[in-house]
């Protein structure tokens, strides 16, 4: 798509002789011969850059001033000013306000087609460091108040300083990266290289060269580079084996001598090179499971495993929902340049009831879908009818629609005490089977909950509750509540 720049200068034949040199080139043009109109398209439809004359006589707002404007509100558009009677100091005074350059009237048009390339990319380039960034800094925190989590985050706090290697198991998307991330900058090596390699990708023929790199000529050409392998580059900061259950077994123990020696030697070579890397592993694997079938190294495991950590799954942290929604809202808002939207009450206990085989990663996804796929004009809180089909489709009927329909099929005793069952289980779902949390929601004494879920047969059907042996109903999470 041909990027779209906007001109603004009081002079017709200006923006006339500006638009023909961009258009030639495939770029989209438009044009303001006042601050008014400048900022209304602005507002329409923000453009790839701005080309703002200095004086703009006969508008409310001059050159200089629109400036300020635009770099207040829409600080990402790069503008270039111009002007047939500036100074350098105006120039520099035009810079220094936030434009990328100024070019004095008549100018060549060379000159304009390579400060216009040149902002553009540099505008491009400094949006995705920023987006980088902002991923960058949400990957390296864990968010929730849960007690897993609380507890997880205490952990790492006290490992991180000491530079013991870690082993953080846990199921996919559960957040195992973002915990080895935590690890590296609340380390002494904060400041070095964090380094990832993903042993289950990696085929196993060319792990050994990513890990260990090689020498010149190794492949058979006397032309063939030196390559610095990931261990080197890690030098002094973290190396992360990601999904280490997936380690060649041969690799692994190159794997153990690095460890236990800090020295290893390049594919092709002899010399032995000596380096400082904290290593942290994690893993989807039962790592002691895998080990009985002979396909994981014990002394590998327990040279890894001197701290273990394990990461919960976001099913095990409902509470926290809530909050990892609107972290991902505002952080893919401000990724796509859009307005978070708000999730109505409904939709956030389905959210927080569904089972999330996927954990923080899927639920992630769901939001960026949520903001892409939801009407962007509306104002309206989501609702449960918006959520994703695999979501709605198992929310507890209460939070649907066509919920009311069934129940005006019914004689009134009969609806309120489904209407009881279908609330309290919807409930007790929502908040992860902790019936003390539960009752504490719906105002109710625990002991009378318990009853009510007696009487109306909520047993099973409410994740993390379940019969006793006397058949009463228990609190699944009572005992670390």
């Amino acid at each position: 798509m041909a990027h779209d720049i906007l001109i603004v200068d009081d002079e017709d034949d200006i923006r006339m002789l500006i638009a023909g040199i961009l258009e030639d080139e495939g770029y989209e043009t438009r044009e303001a011969d006042t601050s008014a109109v400048a900022l209304s398209q602005v507002g329409s439809r923000r453009p790839s850059l701005i080309i703002l004359d200095i004086w703009l006589e006969g508008s409310d707002l001059d050159g200089m001033q629109l400036l300020e404007t635009l770099q207040r509100d829409h600080p990402h558009v790069p503008i270039v000013m111009i002007s047939g009677h500036g100074s350098i100091e105006m120039a520099v005074q035009a810079i220094k306000m936030g434009a990328y350059d100024f070019i004095e009237k008549p100018f060549k048009s060379d000159r304009l087609l390579v400060i216009v390339s040149r902002a553009i990319e540099a505008a491009r380039l400094r949006r995705e460091n920023e987006e980088l960034k902002l991923r960058a800094g949400a990957e390296g925190e864990l968010t929730g108040k849960s007690t897993a989590i609380s507890q997880l985050r205490q952990a790492i706090e006290k490992a991180a300083p000491t530079g013991s290697r870690v082993l953080i198991s846990g199921s996919a998307g559960s957040g195992k990266e973002v915990v080895a991330r935590m690890l590296h900058k609340l380390s002494h090596r904060t400041n070095q290289p964090f380094v990832v390699i993903n042993c289950a990708t990696m085929a196993p023929e060319s792990l050994e060269l990513e890990l260990f790199g090689s020498e010149a000529g190794t492949t058979g050409a006397d032309n063939t580079p030196a390559r610095v392998g990931l261990f080197e580059q890690a030098h002094a900061g973290t190396l992360l084996l990601d999904e280490v259950g997936d380690m060649p077994l041969e690799t692994q123990g190159k794997i153990v001598r690095a460890l236990q020696e800090q020295t290893f030697v390049r594919v092709g070579g002899t010399q032995k090179i000596h380096v400082d890397v904290r290593v942290v592993a994690t893993t989807t694997r039962d790592l002691q499971a895998e080990i009985v079938k002979e396909k994981f190294r014990e002394d590998l495991y327990y040279r890894l495993n001197v701290v273990p950590l394990e990461v919960p799954n976001l099913a095990k942290r409902r509470e926290d929902v809530p909050l990892l929604v609107e972290h991902f809202m505002q952080q893919s808002a401000q990724v796509a340049g859009l307005t978070p939207r708000v999730i109505g009450t409904d939709a956030m206990a389905s959210l927080q009831g569904y089972a999330w085989p996927g954990n923080v990663r899927q639920l992630r996804n769901v939001i960026d879908w949520l903001l892409i796929m939801t009407p962007a004009d509306s104002d309206k809180p989501i609702q449960v009818d918006m959520l994703p089909p695999e979501i709605g489709a198992i929310s507890p009927s209460i939070l649907r629609q066509d919920s009311n329909v069934e129940l005006l099929s019914l004689p009134l005793r009969d609806a309120r005490e489904e209407f009881e069952r279908q609330y309290l289980s919807a409930q007790v779902t929502r908040f992860g089977g902790n019936i003390s949390r539960t009752a504490s929601f719906v105002g109710m004494e625990r002991s009378a909950l318990h009853r009510k879920l007696k009487l109306l047969g909520v047993h099973n059907s409410a994740v993390g509750v379940g019969r006793t042996g006397n058949g009463s109903v228990e609190d699944a999470t009572s005992s670390s509540a």
